[in-house]
This record gives structure tokens, C-alpha cells and sequence, in this order.
């Protein structure tokens, strides 16, 4: 990964909090690292944040990352001080069980532990049963309800504890690698194709609330009204136990970004992404669906009168857990292959299916 700055920006990211529908604070980090390289950076309505480079050139580019993570709302406060959380996405609850927890209230982080009664006190029937949500409980340390009131309301938001790991390999955990790593490559992206001068309008979108249902890339994109579109998210690792590769592909980290291919991708975008990866010797994998994707290239797609969309994907274990593992190398050559992509397009492009 490359320059030093970069990694510290995806390093941010990481440590900065962006559950659904509560992304202000990541925005302002985005914001912050490309505003220099763009010709406008401005927040829509939604939140969504739309960097801006060429805007009055054809065709329209539309490069989206989704910003937002998983993360819990707090939606009561008992007589003890216990606070307990809906879901904010999707949640595994035994992933929360004995983890460390952020409140994010008005005064700033609340450190705080999630968990449930003891297994030495649950009974034989309780033992052999997965847990509930409504079994766990946050404790932030407050001795009763006045005193934990003083300090979070109702509607805060709250994340795992923050922060990236460094593993062997070239790999790196943190929770919300879901989607840091796609925002970071649609950013990064950007960043370099103004560098080499794009004859194309490019747009690199920070969207929101994908985990609650794509929304923030269905508002942005009917805003900008892109002719192509590549959205990035990650993908399912499965080069670790448990993981069936027959149905979802032999998929590994440090083997390169994955090129989607299905009916939700238009195959002249698929295959000019596959074509640049190899001009420029880049590494690359092919993944398929034959159905609508979960992510944000489902609603480009279809957005006004259609888009040319991509969708390329980051290899990920462990996927919406406090321990997501990611190959730097694998944003990395993300964000190059999108920069060549931007780069490569002009107005005599043309996407339409033959």
C-alpha cells in the first residue's frame, strides 16, 4: 500500500465510528483526506458524501464505497444502569458475548463490556442454546438508572471497540473492515486517476446505511445520474475452514481483488475490468452470482432508466464479527485497478450489452 498517508487513512477509518444512519464523524475524515485532489466535495441530503472530479465531462463515473458498519442503538436503560441495544444490521449475537463495546454519546466515548449471565449459573437447558439478543446486556459502570442517564440516551449508537491489528502475511483485522476497505479503494481510486489526468467525470461516493438496506447508493446515484458504475464491498474469504467452496468459489486473501460476474453486472464492464487487470499485471479473481447482489451494485443497476455497473469485491474472514481480516495488498490493487478504470474511459465508451 503505498503512500505512508494512505495507510493511515484506511488506519482512521478504522478507528472512527459508522454505524447505519450515524456516519457524520467518518464523512469528516473523508472529507479531510481527498478534498485536495477533487473539484468539489459536498454532503447530500442523505449523508452521503460526493466527491467530484471533471463534472461537466461524459461519461459520468460513479466509483461507490458504503460507509457505514454494523453496530447496536441503545434503546432502554434499566434500574440498575444496564443499558440494553437493538442491532443495527446484521448481528450474529453470540459474536457480542464478552466483547468490549463503545458507547458514542453527546460528550464523547463510553467505554463499555457486553455480555450475559455466567456459564457457571446457566442452567442445563440454557447451556445447549444459542443466545438471544434480549440475553445480553451492555455495562457501561453506572451503579443505577440516574446515573447511566446522566451519561447516554436513548438512540446512541454503539460499535465493538475500534482498531486495526496487524497479522503475518501482509494481513490486517479490525471490526468494520465491512466496508472500510471498499471506501478506502473508491477514495484511493479517485486520488490516483486525478493524478493522471481522467477524461471522464469522476464521482467517489462515501455512502450510507447499505447495511440497512442500500440505501445511501440509490439516493447518490439518482443524483449524479451515472452512465457506469462500480460499487466495492467486500467479499467472503474462503480459504478458512467451515466454508463451502463449491458454492461460493475458491476465494483468497492476497490473491488479488474479485471481479464479480451474474446478471447483476453488465458484462462489458466485467470484462474491461478483467482486461486493464491484466494490461496492467495486476492480480485479480473471478467470483459469480447469478441473483441481485447484497450490496450496493444492486441498486445502481437499476437506477433511473439502468447503469453499466461493476461490482469488485475484497477478499474478508470472519465477515461482520469484531475480527474481519483483509490483505492490505488486496486494496491496494483494488484502488489501482479502479484508477486504471477511471483513467481508461472516455466519452466513445459504450456499454451497451451486444
Amino acid at each position: 500500500m503505498r503512500p505512508c498517508t494512505a495507510l493511515r487513512f484506511f488506519q482512521t477509518l478504522l478507528q472512527t465510528p459508522r454505524p447505519s444512519g450515524y456516519e457524520q464523524r467518518v464523512q469528516q475524515v473523508v472529507r479531510d483526506y481527498i478534498a485536495p485532489t477533487c473539484d468539489q466535495v459536498r454532503l447530500d441530503l442523505h449523508g452521503n458524501l460526493i466527491c467530484e472530479k471533471n463534472g461537466s465531462a461524459r461519461p459520468r463515473l460513479l466509483l461507490a464505497g458504503h460507509c457505514d458498519q454494523i453496530g447496536m442503538l441503545v434503546c432502554h436503560i434499566d434500574d440498575q444502569g444496564y443499558l440494553r441495544a437493538q442491532t443495527i444490521g446484521g448481528w450474529d449475537p453470540q459474536q457480542l458475548i464478552g466483547q468490549h463495546m463503545t458507547v458514542w454519546t453527546e460528550s464523547g466515548p463510553l467505554p463499555a463490556v457486553i455480555s450475559r449471565k455466567p456459564i457457571h449459573l446457566l442452567k442445563s437447558d440454557e447451556r445447549d442454546k444459542a443466545a438471544k439478543l434480549e440475553d445480553l446486556w451492555i455495562d457501561i459502570g453506572a451503579r443505577d438508572k440516574a446515573v447511566a442517564a446522566e451519561l447516554v440516551r436513548i438512540g446512541d449508537p454503539v460499535t465493538l471497540r475500534l482498531g486495526m491489528q496487524r497479522l503475518r502475511g501482509g494481513l490486517a483485522t479490525a471490526p468494520g473492515m465491512d466496508n472500510a476497505c471498499g471506501l478506502w479503494v473508491v477514495i484511493e481510486a479517485l486520488r490516483r486517476a486525478a493524478e493522471r489526468s481522467p477524461r471522464a467525470a469522476l464521482y467517489a461516493v462515501s455512502t450510507v446505511q447499505e447495511e440497512i438496506g442500500l440505501r445511501g447508493a440509490q439516493t447518490s446515484a439518482y443524483g449524479i445520474d451515472p452512465q457506469v458504475a462500480i460499487a466495492v464491498d467486500v467479499t467472503h474469504g474462503t480459504d478458512c475452514p467451515t466454508i463451502d467452496k463449491n458454492q461460493l468459489g475458491d476465494i483468497r486473501l492476497g490473491a488479488g481483488p474479485v471481479i464479480f460476474r451474474g446478471p447483476n453486472m453488465n458484462p462489458r464492464v466485467t470484462d474491461r475490468l478483467i482486461a486493464l487487470a491484466q494490461e496492467h499485471s495486476l492480480p485479480y479473481q473471478l467470483a459469480a452470482t447469478g441473483r441481485a447482489t447484497p450490496n450496493d451494485a444492486n441498486v445502481l443497476q437499476i437506477t433511473r432508466a439502468g447503469v453499466a455497473t461493476g461490482l469488485v469485491s475484497i477478499p474478508c474472514r470472519y465477515m461482520h464479527s469484531a475480527v474481519e481480516t483483509i490483505s492490505l495488498d488486496d486494496i491496494d490493487h483494488a484502488a489501482e485497478l479502479l484508477a486504471a478504470f477511471a483513467v481508461d474511459l472516455d466519452n466513445d465508451a459504450d456499454f451497451t450489452p451486444r
